[in-house]
């Protein structure tokens, strides 16, 4: 059967010979999972029976670890594949790339073994040329682990689930023998930092890796230009040079754009391109062309972040890549669908926690305007063994992102602790590691429990810290004097506020919910939360000292140790459902403070039943005072909350039975509305039992 490739090869012979073809390598692959008996793999019958076909994106791990605590399948499974190696290709370099398999990986082309990955998010490529039978069927054969392991990092599936399998896409990149690399860490092969950006000109310095496998040395021209949105060359360099046979070697090439158009986030994400281009005489031996976003990054301690040399706020938001019934085998389609979430927010950057998440993420970060902070899956403890591997995946971020001007900052860490001295150590060395590979950012590391001085901090350039007032500690209300006391005594420090927030399950509610709740009961009220989002951002506004805030988090993922709020294998943080169906007030909240567009929404609409018949209703409008109505009668004693946007009347008297309530508020000449309905019955107080019947009534939570 012929392949996606050959159909490109007879399209385009002579293109083929003239440059390299990426083509997708997703059908006709075949999955068997385990556990299997002890040298199963290895017998005759093995690659002949109990095979599914399937398409990739794959994972083994879409319901399992979504629906029962502790109760999924990790461990090894294999993935196999045929194809046509075609004559033409003889002399050429064949590649193939994936990107994100989870999360130990070992691939056989015919037999023989090719090479290994460990870690579940990064990209990794190996080169099939050696191996490959011209002219015949190849068969490829990959064995997948994701079972955990103390030398690979996430050590533990505690705080999210590392879903086993190809869970991202694969490729196959046939090019010269003489050009741009595609395997140094997957990476693009091309590295663009600048320096000196003004709105006069900006210096960008292009490096290039080049191979060369041929036997003899080829006098080439390295071309690179910077081309802008019309497709106007602004910037051009060519260098001749003679690139011998063997290793890798390394150019580097300086430009300047005159008058540059500033890469300014949401606002004005303009984008520029480099072309890099390897010739001999007039053939083109290879192109890779790559995102350009001008512009200057300034993270001030006490003051904020500064892009271009003006302040810039930093309203964030954290990510986790999974969905409902689909795990992290995604799309394209829904990572747009959640960026399009969190663009309708009104956030200005993002947090993509806790690992690399795709590339077309931070592809469209980049054309978004959103200022991301990428981050390696160090999380939650150490073993002792995982110091190479957290260094291999951190290489492999950097270089496989260093071209998306959206990135600011590389996570090293997240509330990793004991033993201290190891902890704070491996830190240095990845915050070492991240200066040598990429001196322009930022590093990051986070810590839980909020002590500037505690003795994992201190080794990297920005210090996060994770807090949950009222949730896992103290009063919801605590978390003003802890940052009064931060800037007190530790104003030199560049200090980001990396996770707050609380859990909600929208089929939880009640109207008494006091200053703190315990986590570790059942009842994950959907009004705790929301009042925790209102009183903490209110904090965070005023607090100039807290360059970035990352509320945790826009979604409800999977966690597949737990069993909390009612709800197996959830946390439920997030301000959207797990399947995505569901804005919770939270949303809102936020929306109605970051966003420019207009927002009237009143609140606890899924507390229907009322548990008071004197009662308080809260409306967040960004377009002024509204109009609010209880059965058709205005109501008066309006007062302001915590921002501008929040609108509370108190003492409002339900009349038996079914209450409707309407906000209005006129904005450019339309009439924005906002309907809910309430029933009161007698007053009475929410439990754990009435959650549990609410939910019955809902399905698709």
């Amino acid at each position: 059967m012929k392949t996606i490739l050959t159909f490109l090869l007879l399209l385009g012979a002579t293109a083929m010979a003239a440059g390299r073809v990426t083509a997708p390598f997703n059908d006709g692959w075949q999955f068997k999972k385990g556990p299997f008996a002890a040298d199963e793999a290895k017998s005759d019958a093995f690659l002949t029976t109990g095979w599914t076909p399937v398409t990739i994106p794959h994972t083994w791990n879409a319901r399992d670890m979504q629906l029962q605590h502790n109760a999924f399948y990790a461990g090894e499974a294999y993935y196999k594949k045929s194809f046509l190696a075609e004559e033409a290709w003889r002399g050429r370099s064949l590649v193939i790339r994936f990107e994100g398999v989870g999360q130990i990986a070992d691939l056989y082309l015919n037999g023989e073994w090719v090479g290994n990955h460990r870690g579940g998010y990064s990209a990794f490529a190996f080169d099939l040329s050696a191996l490959l039978k011209y002219g015949e069927e190849n068969h490829l054969l990959l064995r997948v682990d994701n079972a955990s392991r103390p030398d690979v990092i996430p050590v533990n599936h505690s705080l999210f689930g590392v879903y086993g399998g190809v869970y991202r896409p694969v490729w196959l990149v046939i090019a010269s023998p003489v050009g741009i690399t595609a395997t140094d860490h997957a990476s693009p092969g091309v590295y663009i930092s600048q320096r000196d950006v003004s709105g006069r000109s900006a210096d960008i310095f292009v490096k290039t890796k080049l191979k060369n496998n041929e036997t003899a040395a080829r006098r080439v021209t390295l071309e690179t230009s910077i081309v802008d949105h019309r497709e106007k060359t602004v910037a051009h360099r060519e260098d001749p040079l003679t690139l011998a046979p063997g290793g890798l070697q390394t150019r580097e090439q300086q430009l300047r754009v005159s008058h540059p158009h500033l890469w300014n986030g949401r606002p004005d994400p303009y984008l520029y391109k480099v072309v890099v281009r390897l010739k001999a005489g007039d053939e083109l031996l290879d192109e890779v062309v790559q995102p350009l976003g001008i512009r200057s990054y300034e993270v001030r301690a006490g003051e904020g972040f500064f892009l271009n040399g003006k302040r810039y706020p930093m309203y964030g938001v954290t990510r986790h890549q999974d969905w409902w019934e689909l795990g992290s085998a995604l799309e394209n389609r829904h990572h747009d669908f959640d960026l399009d979430v969190i663009m309708d927010i009104g956030a200005t950057t993002i947090r993509l926690a806790h690992y690399q998440q795709a590339d077309h993420v931070y592809a469209r970060c980049d054309t978004l305007g959103l200022i991301v902070w990428a981050e390696i899956p160090l999380v939650n403890r150490v073993t002792g063994q995982e110091s190479e591997n957290a260094k291999q995946q951190l290489r492999e971020l950097i270089r496989q992102s260093f071209n998306h001007p959206s990135i600011y900052a590389w996570g090293l860490h997240n509330e990793v602790y004991k033993p201290h001295a190891y902890t704070a150590a491996l830190t240095a060395e990845l915050h070492d590691l991240a200066k040598t590979e990429d001196p322009g950012r930022y590093t990051a590391a986070v810590n839980g429990y909020g002590h500037m001085e505690h003795p994992v901090n201190g080794n990297a350039d920005i210090q996060g810290m994770n807090r949950y007032f009222g949730w896992y500690e103290r009063k919801i209300k605590d978390i003003k004097p802890w940052i009064e006391d931060l800037e007190k005594r530790f104003p030199d420090h560049r200090f980001m506020l990396t996770e707050y927030g609380a859990d909600a399950n929208i089929h939880h509610q009640t109207e008494y919910i006091g200053e703190s709740l315990n986590w570790t009961a059942p009842f994950y009220p959907e009004t705790f939360q929301t009042a925790t989002h209102e009183y903490q951002w209110s904090v965070i506004a005023q607090h100039p000292y807290i360059i970035a805030s990352y509320l945790w988090n826009t979604f409800d993922f999977a966690v597949p140790m737990w069993a909390r709020g009612g709800v197996e294998a959830r946390n439920m943080k997030g301000l959207v459902t797990f399947d995505r169906q569901t804005k919770k007030d939270a949303y809102f909240w936020y929306k109605a403070n970051w966003s420019a567009d207009p927002v009237l929404h009143i609140t606890q609409r899924r507390l229907v039943r009322r548990e008071k018949q004197t009662t308080s209703i809260t409306v967040y409008s960004n377009v002024g005072a509204p109009r609010v109505l209880l059965n058709g009668v205005p109501l008066e004693g309006m007062r302001e909350g915590y921002t501008p946007v929040h609108y509370i009347i108190d003492n409002v008297a339900l009349s038996p039975g079914r209450n409707v309530i309407t906000a209005t508020v006129e904005h450019r000449g339309q009439l924005l509305s906002d309907t809910i309905e309430w029933r009161f019955e007698g007053e009475y107080k929410a439990t754990q039992a009435d959650a549990v019947e609410n939910e019955k009534e809902h399905s698709g939570f």
